[in-house]
C-alpha cells in the first residue's frame, strides 16, 4: 500500500506564516514603543518651552511690581509705535493672536487697559482661568481651553492688588505631535511590509531542504528506497545536521529492508529446499512400506534388500535433520564454550581420519607442533570434517589433499585444498548457499553453509579459491586469540 505524505501548507498555521507573524509582531512592538518615547518626549520637550517662557514673563512681572497704571502707559508706548513704524503692525498682530494677556481684579473679573474693554478673547480667558489668586500661586501654568483651542495659562500678581494672566497656545503642538505620529506610522507601515515580504522569502528558502525531505520521505513510503534528500547550498547547520543524520537512517532502513527481502527469499528457498531433500527419503520408504505391506517382498533376498534402503533412507534423512538442527542453532547465535584449543592436533586428527576412510588419497599435513587459539573446540572439528568429507564426496579417491594450518599478524588461517576438478565462477558464487549442490551431485549441500555459520560465530571469515581445473581451496581465517591460564 502506497501511502502519500501531507505536503508543506502555506498559511498562517505553517512554520513560515508562524515566523512571519513573530517578526512582523516583534517589528510592530518596537516601533509603537520607539513611536510612543519620541512623541512623548517631543511633546514635553515643546511643553516645556511654552511654560518656560509663560514662567519667565511671570516673573518679570511679579517681580517688578509693575501696576495697571504703568501697564497702560507702557500700552500708549506701543499704540504710538505701532502708529509710528505701521511695517511692524503684521508682526504685532501675529504676537497677538499666539498669546491672550489679560488683566484681572481680585474677583477674577477683567479690567480695561489703556481705556479699551476686554477682548472676547480676554474675557474668555478671565472665565477659564477662575480663581486668579490660585493660578498665580501654582509653580506650573494650567491647561485652558479657548473657544476649542488649548492653552496653557499662568497669572503674576501686580503692584496693585490686581493680576496679569498670561496664555500661549498650544494647538500647534499638537498638530506637529499629531503630524509625527502619523509620519511614524506611515514609515513603520512600510517597514512592517517590507520586513513580512523579506521574511517569507528568507524562511522559503532556508525551509527548502525541509520540503525535499517531505518529497524524499513521501517517495519512499510510495516505494522508492533509493531516495536521499539532496544537499543545500542555503541549508543551515541545524538543517545540514538534520539531513544527513535522516540520509543515514534512509540507508539503514534500505539495508534492513533489503536483508529481510533476501532473508525471506532465502527461507522461502531453504523450507523449499528442506522439503524436497526430506521428501525424497520419505519415498522411498513409503515406497518400501507399501510393498511389504501388499506381499510383493516375498522374496527374503528382496526383503532383505529393502530393508537396507529403508535403513540408508532413513540414516540419510536422519543426517540430514540433524544438519538443519546445526544451521538453525548457528542462526539463533548461540553461546560457544571457547576455550584454548591446538589447531594443528586437530588438523593431524583430521587428516587421520580421511587417511582411513580412503587410504588410497595422498594427503600432506603441515600442522607441525602447537598453534593455539581460543575456539569451541566441537565447532572447530565440525568445520575440519566438513570440509574434509566435502573433499572426499566431490573428488576421485587419488585426488592428492593438502591441510594446513599458519598464524600470521593477529590471525590464524586454517586452509584444506585439493587438486580435484573445481569450480566455475557461478558455482563458487554460490558454494555456501543452503542445499546447494554443483550439477546436483551427492550430499545434502548444507555442509559448507555449515563451516561458514561457524567460522561467523568465531568471529572468522571463510574464503574460496578454485577455477575448473585448479582444484578447490577453502581458507578458514580465525583470530589468534588465547585465553591466559590454560
Amino acid at each position: 500500500m502506497k501511502v502519500r505524505l501531507p505536503r508543506f501548507r502555506h498559511g498562517i498555521h505553517s512554520l513560515r506564516g508562524k515566523l512571519t507573524l513573530a517578526n512582523v509582531a516583534l517589528l510592530a512592538i518596537g516601533i509603537v514603543a520607539a513611536t510612543a518615547v519620541s512623541v512623548m518626549g517631543m511633546r514635553y520637550y515643546l511643553l516645556d518651552q511654552i511654560d518656560s517662557e509663560l514662567l519667565k514673563t511671570r516673573d518679570s512681572l511679579g517681580g517688578s511690581q509693575i501696576t495697571l497704571r504703568e501697564i497702560d502707559s507702557l500700552s500708549m508706548l506701543g499704540f504710538v509705535r505701532d502708529r509710528l513704524m505701521p511695517a511692524q503692525q503684521e508682526s504685532s498682530d501675529e504676537r497677538s493672536t499666539e498669546t491672550v494677556f489679560a488683566v484681572v481684579d481680585r474677583t477674577g473679573e477683567p479690567i480695561s487697559i489703556l481705556g479699551f474693554d476686554p477682548t472676547e478673547a480676554q474675557q474668555s480667558l478671565a472665565e477659564a482661568a477662575g480663581e486668579p489668586r490660585a493660578l498665580a500661586a501654582d509653580s506650573e501654568p494650567h491647561d485652558v481651553t479657548l473657544d476649542g483651542s488649548t492653552y496653557r495659562a499662568t497669572a503674576a500678581r501686580l503692584g496693585d492688588g490686581s493680576y496679569a494672566l498670561l496664555a500661549a497656545p498650544t494647538d500647534v503642538l499638537h498638530q506637529g505631535v499629531a503630524k509625527a505620529v502619523r509620519l511614524d506610522l506611515a514609515i513603520g507601515t512600510l517597514l512592517l511590509a517590507l520586513l513580512a515580504c523579506l521574511t517569507m522569502f528568507s524562511v522559503r528558502r532556508r525551509m527548502r531542504p525541509l520540503e525535499d525531505m517531505v518529497e524524499t520521505s513521501s517517495a519512499i513510503a510510495e516505494g522508492d528506497l533509493t531516495r536521499r534528500v539532496p544537499s543545500s547550498r542555503e541549508a543551515t547547520l541545524e538543517v545540514e545536521q538534520l539531513r544527513v543524520a535522516l540520509n543515514s537512517m534512509l540507508h539503514q532502513v534500505e539495508s534492513a529492508y533489503r536483508t529481510r527481502e533476501q532473508s525471506a527469499a532465502q527461507l522461502r528457498s531453504f523450507v523449499a529446499d528442506a522439503s524436497h531433500e526430506l521428501r525424497t527419503p520419505l519415498s522411498a520408504i513409503r515406497g518400501y512400506l507399501q510393498l511389504y505391506d501388499k506381499g510383493m517382498l516375498s522374496d527374503p533376498d528382496d526383503r532383505k534388500r529393502a530393508w537396507a534402503r529403508v535403513l540408508a533412507e532413513t540414516d540419510r534423512m536422519g543426517r540430514l535433520v540433524d544438519e538443519l538442527l546445526t544451521l538453525a542453532r548457528l542462526d539463533q547465535q548461540p553461546e560457544l564454550r571457547f576455550r584454548n584449543v591446538d589447531l594443528s592436533r586437530l588438523v593431524r586428527d583430521a587428516a587421520e581420519d580421511l587417511r582411513v576412510q580412503q587410504p588410497g588419497r595422498p594427503v600432506e599435513v603441515a600442522a607441525e607442533g602447537s598453534l593455539l587459539v581460543r575456539a569451541d573446540e566441537s565447532g572447530l572439528r565440525q568445520v575440519l570434517g566438513n570440509l574434509v568429507a566435502n573433499v572426499r564426496t566431490h573428488t576421485p579417491p587419488e585426488v592428492p589433499v593438502r591441510l594446513g594450518v599458519e598464524r600470521e599478524e593477529g590471525v590464524v588461517r586454517l586452509c584444506v585444498a585439493d587438486e580435484g576438478p573445481g569450480l566455475h565462477a557461478d558455482d563458487a558464487a554460490r558454494v555456501f548457499d543452503r542445499f546447494f549442490r554443483v550439477g546436483g551431485g551427492a550430499g545434502s549441500g548444507l555442509g559448507l553453509a555449515i563451516v561458514q555459520g561457524v567460522v561467523r560465530a568465531h568471529g572468522g571469515e571463510v574464503a574460496v579459491r578454485t577455477a575448473p581445473g585448479e582444484g578447490l581451496a577453502v581458507t578458514v581465517s580465525l583470530p589468534a586469540r588465547v585465553s591466559e591460564g590454560q
